[in-house]
Protein backbone atom coordinates (compact mmCIF):
# COMPACT_ATOMS: atom_id res chain seq x y z
CA UNK A 1 0.00 0.00 0.00
CA UNK A 2 2.82 2.29 0.80
CA UNK A 3 4.67 1.85 -2.38
CA UNK A 4 1.14 2.39 -4.15
CA UNK A 5 0.55 5.26 -2.57
CA UNK A 6 4.52 6.77 -3.19
CA UNK A 7 3.49 5.83 -7.35
CA UNK A 8 0.33 8.39 -6.83
CA UNK A 9 2.00 10.87 -5.17
CA UNK A 10 4.51 10.99 -7.93
CA UNK A 11 2.11 10.43 -10.76
CA UNK A 12 0.17 13.38 -9.35
CA UNK A 13 2.92 15.73 -8.98
CA UNK A 14 4.38 14.99 -12.42
CA UNK A 15 1.03 15.44 -14.14
CA UNK A 16 0.64 18.54 -12.59
CA UNK A 17 4.44 19.64 -13.34
CA UNK A 18 3.87 18.50 -17.15
CA UNK A 19 0.25 20.34 -17.48
CA UNK A 20 2.31 23.56 -16.09
CA UNK A 21 4.67 22.62 -18.74
CA UNK A 22 1.84 22.77 -21.35
CA UNK A 23 0.25 25.85 -20.56
CA UNK A 24 3.57 27.53 -20.49
CA UNK A 25 4.57 25.55 -24.16
CA UNK A 26 2.29 23.60 -25.71
CA UNK A 27 2.41 19.95 -26.46
CA UNK A 28 6.59 20.59 -26.09
CA UNK A 29 6.54 22.09 -23.15
CA UNK A 30 4.43 18.92 -21.61
CA UNK A 31 7.17 16.58 -23.43
CA UNK A 32 10.22 18.89 -21.82
CA UNK A 33 8.65 19.31 -18.34
CA UNK A 34 7.98 15.27 -18.15
CA UNK A 35 11.41 14.75 -19.15
CA UNK A 36 12.17 17.38 -16.45
CA UNK A 37 10.00 15.78 -13.68
CA UNK A 38 11.66 11.88 -14.94
CA UNK A 39 15.33 13.66 -13.83
CA UNK A 40 13.93 14.98 -10.70
CA UNK A 41 11.94 12.08 -9.30
CA UNK A 42 15.30 10.05 -10.09
CA UNK A 43 17.11 12.89 -8.33
CA UNK A 44 15.22 12.93 -5.69
CA UNK A 45 15.40 9.60 -4.89
CA UNK A 46 18.97 9.45 -4.23
CA UNK A 47 19.50 12.95 -2.78
CA UNK A 48 16.34 14.45 -1.80
CA UNK A 49 17.32 13.21 1.72
CA UNK A 50 20.53 14.87 1.64
CA UNK A 51 19.03 18.69 0.29
CA UNK A 52 16.48 18.52 3.16
CA UNK A 53 19.27 17.98 5.79
CA UNK A 54 21.19 21.11 4.02
CA UNK A 55 18.65 23.13 3.99
CA UNK A 56 18.24 22.95 7.80
CA UNK A 57 21.45 22.78 8.40
CA UNK A 58 21.34 19.32 10.06
CA UNK A 59 24.90 18.62 11.52
CA UNK A 60 25.46 14.56 11.77
CA UNK A 61 26.53 13.41 15.26
CA UNK A 62 28.00 10.36 16.84
CA UNK A 63 28.05 8.55 19.52
CA UNK A 64 31.19 10.21 20.98
CA UNK A 65 29.83 13.95 20.14
CA UNK A 66 26.15 12.73 21.62
CA UNK A 67 26.27 10.18 23.27
CA UNK A 68 22.98 10.29 25.26
CA UNK A 69 21.09 11.24 22.16
CA UNK A 70 22.62 8.46 19.84
CA UNK A 71 22.20 5.69 22.34
CA UNK A 72 18.27 6.83 23.02
CA UNK A 73 18.17 6.49 18.87
CA UNK A 74 20.08 3.39 18.70
CA UNK A 75 17.95 1.67 21.62
CA UNK A 76 14.37 3.37 20.43
CA UNK A 77 15.99 1.79 16.72
CA UNK A 78 16.32 -2.08 18.17
CA UNK A 79 12.82 -2.03 19.78
CA UNK A 80 11.65 -1.40 16.01
CA UNK A 81 13.75 -3.66 14.27
CA UNK A 82 15.31 -1.02 12.22
CA UNK A 83 18.89 -0.40 11.11
CA UNK A 84 20.61 1.76 12.94
CA UNK A 85 19.58 5.17 11.44
CA UNK A 86 21.85 8.79 11.24
CA UNK A 87 21.52 11.29 13.90
CA UNK A 88 20.90 14.91 12.97
CA UNK A 89 21.07 17.66 15.18
CA UNK A 90 19.63 21.44 13.87
CA UNK A 91 20.73 24.38 15.82
CA UNK A 92 16.73 26.15 15.89
CA UNK A 93 15.14 26.79 19.18
CA UNK A 94 12.11 25.85 17.61
CA UNK A 95 11.57 22.32 19.26
CA UNK A 96 10.62 20.15 16.64
CA UNK A 97 12.09 16.84 14.56
CA UNK A 98 11.78 14.91 11.40
CA UNK A 99 13.02 12.01 9.37
CA UNK A 100 14.12 11.80 5.88
CA UNK A 101 15.22 9.04 4.03
CA UNK A 102 14.52 6.78 0.38
CA UNK A 103 13.97 3.36 2.81
CA UNK A 104 14.86 2.29 6.74
CA UNK A 105 18.31 1.64 5.07
CA UNK A 106 19.50 4.70 4.22
CA UNK A 107 17.41 6.72 6.77
CA UNK A 108 18.23 10.25 8.87
CA UNK A 109 16.69 11.44 12.34
CA UNK A 110 17.19 15.06 12.98
CA UNK A 111 16.08 16.71 15.94
CA UNK A 112 16.49 20.31 16.59
CA UNK A 113 18.21 21.96 19.59
CA UNK A 114 15.46 23.38 20.98
CA UNK A 115 13.37 20.51 20.72
CA UNK A 116 16.87 18.42 23.66
CA UNK A 117 16.04 21.69 26.03
CA UNK A 118 12.67 21.96 25.79
CA UNK A 119 11.47 18.18 26.12
CA UNK A 120 12.11 16.06 29.08
CA UNK A 121 13.67 12.74 28.35
CA UNK A 122 10.66 10.72 27.72
CA UNK A 123 9.20 13.40 25.84
CA UNK A 124 12.08 13.11 23.42
CA UNK A 125 11.61 9.24 23.24
CA UNK A 126 8.34 9.75 21.90
CA UNK A 127 9.42 12.00 19.66
CA UNK A 128 12.11 9.92 17.75
CA UNK A 129 9.74 6.84 18.07
CA UNK A 130 7.30 8.52 16.12
CA UNK A 131 10.21 9.72 13.57
CA UNK A 132 11.42 6.43 13.48
CA UNK A 133 7.48 5.07 12.92
CA UNK A 134 7.99 7.27 9.62
CA UNK A 135 10.93 5.13 8.49
CA UNK A 136 9.17 2.19 9.08
CA UNK A 137 6.05 2.85 7.71
CA UNK A 138 8.21 4.04 4.58
CA UNK A 139 6.87 7.14 4.80
CA UNK A 140 9.96 9.43 4.75
CA UNK A 141 10.39 8.68 0.55
CA UNK A 142 7.46 10.36 0.24
CA UNK A 143 7.97 12.81 2.34
CA UNK A 144 11.28 14.00 0.42
CA UNK A 145 10.42 13.92 -2.65
CA UNK A 146 6.97 15.54 -1.99
CA UNK A 147 9.05 18.36 -0.38
CA UNK A 148 11.48 18.41 -3.90
CA UNK A 149 8.85 18.12 -6.55
CA UNK A 150 6.52 20.57 -4.72
CA UNK A 151 9.38 23.30 -4.37
CA UNK A 152 9.97 22.90 -8.39
CA UNK A 153 6.59 23.68 -8.73
CA UNK A 154 6.61 26.47 -6.81
CA UNK A 155 9.97 27.63 -8.76
CA UNK A 156 8.10 27.54 -12.00
CA UNK A 157 4.91 28.56 -10.89
CA UNK A 158 7.56 31.91 -10.00
CA UNK A 159 8.62 31.54 -13.25
CA UNK A 160 5.57 30.91 -15.39
CA UNK A 161 4.72 34.93 -13.98
CA UNK A 162 8.21 36.46 -14.99
CA UNK A 163 7.83 35.46 -18.28
CA UNK A 164 3.78 36.32 -18.25
CA UNK A 165 4.78 39.63 -17.26
CA UNK A 166 7.98 40.61 -18.93
CA UNK A 167 6.95 38.57 -22.03
CA UNK A 168 4.34 38.69 -24.67
CA UNK A 169 1.56 40.38 -23.33
CA UNK A 170 -0.93 40.04 -26.09
CA UNK A 171 -2.03 36.31 -25.51
CA UNK A 172 -1.44 34.87 -28.64
CA UNK A 173 1.57 32.52 -27.69
CA UNK A 174 1.09 32.98 -24.07
CA UNK A 175 -1.47 32.66 -20.35
CA UNK A 176 -1.82 36.65 -20.48
CA UNK A 177 -1.51 38.54 -17.51
CA UNK A 178 -4.81 36.89 -15.75
CA UNK A 179 -3.99 33.32 -16.86
CA UNK A 180 -0.11 33.71 -15.29
CA UNK A 181 -1.55 34.95 -12.24
CA UNK A 182 -4.12 32.14 -12.10
CA UNK A 183 -1.06 29.72 -12.27
CA UNK A 184 0.97 31.50 -9.89
CA UNK A 185 -1.34 30.86 -7.37
CA UNK A 186 -3.00 27.34 -8.49
CA UNK A 187 0.05 25.43 -9.21
CA UNK A 188 1.65 25.60 -5.64
CA UNK A 189 -2.06 25.11 -3.93
CA UNK A 190 -2.19 22.16 -6.14
CA UNK A 191 0.87 20.74 -5.27
CA UNK A 192 0.16 21.48 -1.50
CA UNK A 193 -3.18 19.87 -1.52
CA UNK A 194 -1.25 16.69 -3.16
CA UNK A 195 1.22 16.60 -0.31
CA UNK A 196 -1.72 16.81 2.38
CA UNK A 197 -3.68 13.77 0.73
CA UNK A 198 -2.24 11.36 2.51
CA UNK A 199 -0.21 13.84 4.99
CA UNK A 200 -3.00 13.46 8.10
CA UNK A 201 -3.32 9.83 8.00
CA UNK A 202 0.36 8.77 8.07
CA UNK A 203 0.93 11.62 10.89
CA UNK A 204 -1.96 9.43 12.97
CA UNK A 205 -0.15 6.48 11.84
CA UNK A 206 3.45 7.36 12.84
CA UNK A 207 1.99 8.19 16.27
CA UNK A 208 -0.04 5.21 17.11
CA UNK A 209 3.25 3.23 16.09
CA UNK A 210 5.64 5.91 17.82
CA UNK A 211 3.68 5.36 20.90
CA UNK A 212 3.83 1.31 20.55
CA UNK A 213 7.92 1.43 20.06
CA UNK A 214 8.36 3.59 23.15
CA UNK A 215 5.87 2.41 25.10
CA UNK A 216 5.09 5.37 26.31
CA UNK A 217 1.42 7.15 24.30
CA UNK A 218 1.32 9.97 26.89
CA UNK A 219 5.13 11.26 26.91
CA UNK A 220 4.05 11.31 22.89
CA UNK A 221 1.19 13.45 23.79
CA UNK A 222 2.39 15.62 26.28
CA UNK A 223 5.38 15.94 23.91
CA UNK A 224 3.17 17.10 21.22
CA UNK A 225 1.79 19.52 23.70
CA UNK A 226 4.35 21.13 24.00
CA UNK A 227 5.82 21.27 21.05
CA UNK A 228 2.44 23.09 19.41
CA UNK A 229 3.00 25.31 21.90
CA UNK A 230 5.93 26.51 21.64
CA UNK A 231 6.43 26.20 17.79
CA UNK A 232 3.91 29.24 17.45
CA UNK A 233 6.35 31.62 19.47
CA UNK A 234 9.60 30.26 18.45
CA UNK A 235 9.72 30.88 14.76
CA UNK A 236 11.41 28.35 12.26
CA UNK A 237 13.66 30.56 9.94
CA UNK A 238 14.67 27.61 7.98
CA UNK A 239 11.06 26.38 6.91
CA UNK A 240 9.67 29.36 6.59
CA UNK A 241 12.05 29.88 3.86
CA UNK A 242 11.23 26.69 2.55
CA UNK A 243 8.08 26.12 3.10
CA UNK A 244 7.48 23.01 0.95
CA UNK A 245 9.50 20.86 3.57
CA UNK A 246 6.73 21.72 6.17
CA UNK A 247 4.93 18.40 6.49
CA UNK A 248 8.06 16.70 7.20
CA UNK A 249 8.37 17.85 10.85
CA UNK A 250 6.59 16.14 13.63
CA UNK A 251 4.76 19.58 14.31
CA UNK A 252 3.85 22.44 11.80
CA UNK A 253 6.91 24.41 11.69
CA UNK A 254 5.66 27.30 10.31
CA UNK A 255 4.35 30.46 12.09
CA UNK A 256 0.53 31.35 12.03
CA UNK A 257 -0.76 27.85 10.78
CA UNK A 258 -3.08 26.50 13.36
CA UNK A 259 -5.82 25.80 10.81
CA UNK A 260 -7.30 21.95 10.80
CA UNK A 261 -8.81 22.16 7.56
CA UNK A 262 -8.43 22.56 3.79
CA UNK A 263 -4.90 24.22 4.18
CA UNK A 264 -2.92 22.61 6.62
CA UNK A 265 -0.31 19.66 6.69
CA UNK A 266 -1.17 18.52 9.86
CA UNK A 267 -3.66 17.18 11.66
CA UNK A 268 -5.15 19.28 14.96
CA UNK A 269 -2.53 18.53 17.46
CA UNK A 270 -5.28 18.44 19.89
CA UNK A 271 -6.87 15.56 17.88
CA UNK A 272 -3.74 13.64 17.62
CA UNK A 273 -3.00 14.03 21.79
CA UNK A 274 -6.59 12.84 22.39
CA UNK A 275 -5.93 9.16 19.76
CA UNK A 276 -2.69 9.36 21.85
CA UNK A 277 -4.87 9.23 25.42
CA UNK A 278 -7.45 6.93 24.41
CA UNK A 279 -4.25 4.37 23.58
CA UNK A 280 -2.80 4.89 26.52
CA UNK A 281 -6.09 4.46 28.69
CA UNK A 282 -6.89 1.25 26.73
CA UNK A 283 -3.84 -0.63 28.08
CA UNK A 284 -4.21 1.13 31.66
CA UNK A 285 -1.66 3.89 31.63
CA UNK A 286 -2.81 6.54 33.78
CA UNK A 287 -1.46 10.26 33.69
CA UNK A 288 1.64 11.03 35.54
CA UNK A 289 2.34 13.67 38.49
CA UNK A 290 2.75 17.00 36.96
CA UNK A 291 6.78 17.84 37.58
CA UNK A 292 7.97 20.41 39.92
CA UNK A 293 8.47 24.10 38.74
CA UNK A 294 11.67 25.20 37.86
CA UNK A 295 14.08 25.77 34.74
CA UNK A 296 14.75 23.23 32.23
CA UNK A 297 17.66 23.07 30.36
CA UNK A 298 17.18 20.06 28.66
CA UNK A 299 19.05 16.25 29.49
CA UNK A 300 21.34 17.16 26.78
CA UNK A 301 21.65 20.75 26.94
CA UNK A 302 25.20 22.70 28.72
CA UNK A 303 26.89 20.40 29.52
CA UNK A 304 25.17 19.11 32.87
CA UNK A 305 24.95 15.64 33.83
CA UNK A 306 22.04 13.77 33.30
CA UNK A 307 19.79 13.89 35.86
CA UNK A 308 18.76 10.59 37.95
CA UNK A 309 15.51 9.08 39.11
CA UNK A 310 12.61 7.04 36.79
CA UNK A 311 12.15 9.80 33.85
CA UNK A 312 15.27 8.59 32.81
CA UNK A 313 13.41 5.57 31.26
CA UNK A 314 15.54 2.65 29.78
CA UNK A 315 18.47 5.09 28.86
CA UNK A 316 19.34 6.50 31.63
CA UNK A 317 22.36 5.16 34.46
CA UNK A 318 20.33 3.54 36.79
CA UNK A 319 16.61 5.40 36.07
CA UNK A 320 13.71 3.23 35.85
CA UNK A 321 12.93 1.01 33.03
CA UNK A 322 9.94 2.48 32.14
CA UNK A 323 8.79 0.59 28.75
CA UNK A 324 4.63 0.71 29.11
CA UNK A 325 2.30 -1.81 28.35
CA UNK A 326 4.59 -2.87 25.33
CA UNK A 327 7.79 -4.43 26.72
Amino acid sequence: MNYFRTALLLAGLTALFMGIGFLLGGSGGAMIALVVAGGMNLFAYWNSDKMVLSMHGAQEVDPRSAPDLYRMVAELAHRANLPMPRVYIMDNPQPNAFATGRNPQNAAVAVTTGLLRSLSRDEVAGVVAHELAHIANRDTLIMTITATIAGAISMLGNFAMFSGLSGNRDNNNGLGLIGTMAMVILAPLAAMLVQMAISRTREYAADNLGAQIAGDPLSLASALGKIADIAHMVPNEQAERSPATAHMFIINPLSGQRMDNLFSTHPATENRIAALRQMAAAYGQRPAAAPAAGPRHGVWGGGSARPGGPSQGPWGGGGGNRRGPWG
